[in-house]
């Protein structure tokens, strides 16, 4: 089995919120491989399939992004996977610029708060993660209304195609391992992406 965990918050009102792509990648895969998230398990919502020929359970844990790491652990732990070489976690990053998609297969959480919950309840950072750049906020935004905001205009016209590149990272990290994956998915973005990142963004909420 694989597992490849989304991060995000649950509920209706944070489903298109920059904080909720880790969700919206998994979300993306499912439907490209028909997969359903008719599961529940430890504190998740699962779905279960074979991806060509390859075992996978895709979750988007419903714990809040803060404590992540409680429905990690308790999946890690039910399917008996080897978080090194069987898990992947996709979550979005303010450290890298809008439209960057970067998989690595260990390290430190970079101040990501799902990732802080996943590492200390693991007591490891040996597992992959891809993480898609949402951009730092635009001057006199607080940096939590940034990520708990939605997609601005110019974003949502360039996510399909970024969603496309996420799935794919995925797929790759399925049939290839993730050390030969990191080789095709960490180039620069394309330029026109980039250049979404300069677009205004949403009005800050209040």
């Amino acid at each position: 089995m694989f597992l490849i965990v989304g991060l995000g918050n649950p509920g209706e009102k944070y489903l298109n919120n920059r904080h909720n792509v880790g969700f919206q990648c998994v979300a993306e895969f499912a439907r490209r491989h028909n997969l359903s998230f008719d599961g529940k398990r430890s504190d998740a919502r699962i779905a279960e399939g074979l991806v060509n020929g390859q075992r996978v359970a895709l979750a988007r844990p419903q714990t809040f992004m803060n404590d992540s790491g409680k429905s990690v652990v308790g999946l890690v732990n039910w399917y008996k996977i080897d978080p090194a070489s069987e898990l992947l976690v996709v979550y979005d990053d303010l450290d890298l610029p809008f439209g960057t998609i970067k998989l690595r297969n260990q390290g430190s959480s970079g101040g990501q708060r799902g990732m802080n919950s996943i590492i200390q309840l693991l007591g490891t950072q040996k597992f992959a993660r891809l993480r898609f750049g949402i951009g730092r906020p635009p001057e006199g935004w607080e940096v939590i209304n940034f990520v708990l905001g939605n997609w601005n205009a110019a974003e949502r016209d360039t996510l399909p195609k970024l969603y496309d590149r996420a799935v794919e990272a995925c797929e790759l990290c399925l049939s290839d391992g993730v050390t030969k994956a990191m080789n095709a998915v960490n180039g620069e973005a394309p330029k026109k992406i980039k250049d979404q990142a300069k677009e205004p963004a949403n009005e800050q909420p209040r």
